[in-house]
């Protein structure tokens, strides 16, 4: 890899639309969407990476910190060979990565963060709804019990949430994640189109 990639996280509680939003500005060019869940679902489990993976997965454990980064990494790196991802024309767009304060310090030699979308809902009841809708919509029921859900909210306030803290405030734009996705995009993308633009004129 040829320096850090220059790179925007979306942040956020489970159900924020993190997802939607990456998918949305990858239609954009010069953003490229990396998914942590898109790549774990996609590994081939007969490559070496993939039995790694399937070691944890199938037991039900929580991939390791420095597998995870390790995952990620040459995802990226294959995309960059496959022309997907060109780091000189395109900002990276991570979302669900980095997931606690030690996936931030492994990923410092791999990215450079410009911004941070810390996509932020007051009403944690409407944002449980939102999640139970999506889970049934997709035909995850499990995912649609309410202490399934509340759960993974105490798991994101006690390891996920203090990545913020990680990195400088000036860093981080807050985005109201309960407006509609074209009002919710509108301001991602006044935090994030300048930052497109300065790229646009000093390429890698």
């Amino acid at each position: 890899m040829a320096g850090p990639y220059q790179s925007i996280l979306l942040f956020g509680p489970p159900g924020v639309g993190k997802g939607t939003q990456g998918e949305i500005l990858a239609r954009i060019p010069g953003f490229f969407h990396s998914s942590t869940g898109a790549i774990f679902r996609s590994l081939d489990m007969t490559s070496d990476i993939g039995k790694l993976f399937y070691q944890y997965s199938s037991r039900g454990e929580l991939v390791p910190d420095d597998v995870t980064i390790k995952i990620w990494s040459q995802h990226a790196y294959a995309s960059t060979v496959i022309g997907l991802f060109k780091p000189a024309q395109d900002l990276l767009v991570l979302d669900g990565l980095p997931r606690n304060p030690a996936q931030a310090k492994l990923l410092y030699k791999y990215i450079n963060v410009l911004k941070i979308i810390n996509l932020v809902c007051k009403d944690r009841e409407a944002l449980f709804e939102r999640m139970k809708k999506r889970a049934l919509k997709q035909n995850r029921a499990d995912d649609a019990k309410d202490g399934v859900i509340r759960r993974r909210f105490e798991v994101y306030e006690q390891e996920t949430r203090p990545v913020l803290e990680f990195y400088d405030p000036a860093l981080i734009t807050e985005v109201d994640a309960m407006g509609s996705p074209a009002e919710v995009l509108w301001h991602i993308l006044e935090a994030v189109a300048p930052i497109q633009t300065a790229h646009f004129q000093n390429p890698l």
